[in-house]
C-alpha cells in the first residue's frame, strides 16, 4: 500500500486529521491561519487517510492529569504529494521502532476530561493516535 492509499475504511463519524495546504505547496499540521509564505490555506488534507513513518519516539512516565501512564509518544512524518508533513502524537503501543510505518487511528478520548483542571466542555478530548502497521 502506498502512502497515498487510504489506511482504513470510510469513517463518516470520525473527524478528519486536518492539515492545511498553502499556495507555496507546503502542508502544515496542525493547520495554521497563515502558512510559511504568509498566505491563507488553499485546501485541507485529511492525514488520517495516509500512512506515516516514525521519526523518533519516547515514553513519558510523568503525564498530566487524566493522561494514561506510561504515555508513548512519537514524531511521525507523512508524505503527501511529495511534501513532508510531521506530527506528534500518542502511540497505541511501545512496540515500535524508528522507521516503522504507522497509521492514524481515531480515539474518542485522548485523556479523561474529568481529571483535568479545565471544564470538560471547554475543549475537545478526542484526536488521533498512531498504530504500527503490521
Amino acid at each position: 500500500m502506498s502512502d497515498r492509499e487510504k489506511t482504513h475504511d470510510a469513517k463518516s463519524d470520525e473527524p478528519p486529521m486536518e492539515a492545511a495546504r498553502y499556495p507555496d505547496g507546503s502542508i502544515l499540521y496542525p493547520a495554521h491561519p497563515l502558512g510559511p509564505d504568509g498566505q491563507e490555506p488553499i485546501e485541507m488534507v485529511d492525514l488520517s487517510e495516509y500512512r506515516a513513518t516514525v521519526v523518533t519516539w519516547t515514553t513519558s512516565t510523568a503525564t498530566p492529569s487524566g493522561v494514561r501512564e506510561p504515555n508513548h509518544l512519537a514524531i511521525v512524518e507523512f508524505t503527501v504529494d511529495g511534501e513532508s508533513v510531521r506530527a506528534i502524537g500518542q502511540l497505541t503501543t511501545d512496540e515500535v521502532a524508528i522507521g516503522d510505518a504507522v497509521e492514524p487511528v481515531y480515539a474518542p478520548e485522548l485523556r479523561d476530561p474529568d481529571a483535568g483542571i479545565r471544564e470538560p466542555d471547554s475543549q475537545s478530548w478526542d484526536g488521533y493516535r498512531f498504530r504500527p502497521v503490521k
